[in-house]
């Protein structure tokens, strides 16, 4: 990330701090250094930079690959703004994207780093927590790093779906949870494993958030045969 990161946490975080007063719980729980994984819920677009102004250490997270190669003026500023709040560019999709953005996470956990990601997928548009996917307790499970649970209260109200700037109306909360050790559900290789460490997750996610539960999954409306075939099964969602 170099100089641009490590100026915009001398320059954003303290002035995020400043404007929106962000209520910050639990930060003793996060580990000062190693590799961790913030799993949090998720409900607004500055989910991913309340995180990283609320957490002690460095927090990096993925970010669609449009943030950043875009094109002009504009397309410098936004790329210069998210390398600055520690995103990463990836390849958003299923298959081999998907895959490619588990291995990114996993080397920067290799290097010790902080990750955030949200079990749920994408965002939830009308406020409950939606079942996790597996792909954090697979990360988790494969590198061992614990796994800190974040619950996001109000961001969906500073920033509502659609909304172009953030409101200064109101606050949010941030609470981290105590780091959570999974390894004891087996090895990454197992679907089970995988399924109860996700669902272990979600859960320690909600005593933080307070979310009514959805009890499904945060998917897009289908919009091909194949898509509401693939929905209308279950299957393990990663």
């Amino acid at each position: 990330m170099g100089a641009t990161y490590a100026m915009g946490r001398m320059v954003i975080t303290p002035l995020a701090r400043l404007i929106y007063r962000p209520r910050i719980e639990g930060r003793s729980h996060v580990p000062k250094s190693g590799p961790v994984i913030f799993a949090s819920n998720h409900l607004s677009f500055i989910d991913s930079i309340a995180i990283p102004v609320a957490a002690p250490r460095p927090v990096h997270f993925l970010a669609k690959s449009s943030y950043f190669d875009g094109p002009g003026f504009k397309g410098w500023v936004s790329n210069q703004f998210f390398s600055a709040i520690g995103a990463i560019p990836v390849q958003r999709g299923a298959g081999k994207a998907a895959l490619d953005a588990l291995d990114q996470q996993r080397r920067l956990l290799d290097q010790d780093r902080a990750v955030a990601l949200y079990p749920e997928g994408t965002r939830s548009l009308d406020g409950r927590l939606y079942k996790g996917r597996t792909g954090v307790a697979f990360l988790a499970l494969q590198t061992g790093a614990p796994v800190v649970p974040v619950g996001l209260v109000g961001t969906d109200l500073v920033m509502p779906v659609g909304a172009k700037m953030p409101s200064v109306k109101h606050r949010i909360t941030v609470r981290f949870g105590e780091p959570l050790e999974l390894a004891h559900h087996g090895p990454s290789t197992s679907g089970r494993a995988r399924r109860l460490a996700t669902d272990d997750i979600m859960a320690a996610i909600h005593s933080l958030s307070g979310q009514e539960l959805a009890n499904a999954y945060n998917e897009a409306p289908a919009h091909t045969p194949i898509e509401r075939i693939r929905q209308a099964f279950p299957h393990e969602r990663r």
